[in-house]
């Protein structure tokens, strides 16, 4: 199911997790080659790219919401 990005947090090792609009996170990293997401390394990039869709397996499963560290 797709849930739009509401906001963003890092994690316990500084990397970007994506709050999704349905409270699961969802990691947003740019590992090339196997992950191409230069959005993620700017402030601008992360704000231009609130509100797009992401796949969230998490609602797929029917998981409940993720709970901030």
């Amino acid at each position: 199911m797709k849930q739009p990005i509401a906001g963003y947090h890092r994690d316990a090792e500084s990397h970007w997790v994506a709050e999704l609009a349905c409270g699961h996170f969802q990691h947003v990293r740019h590992a090339p080659p196997w992950t191409l997401r230069p959005w993620v390394t700017t402030d601008e990039g992360r704000r231009r790219a609130l509100g797009r869709l992401l796949e969230c397996r998490k609602c797929d499963a029917g998981a409940p919401p993720d709970q901030p560290d």
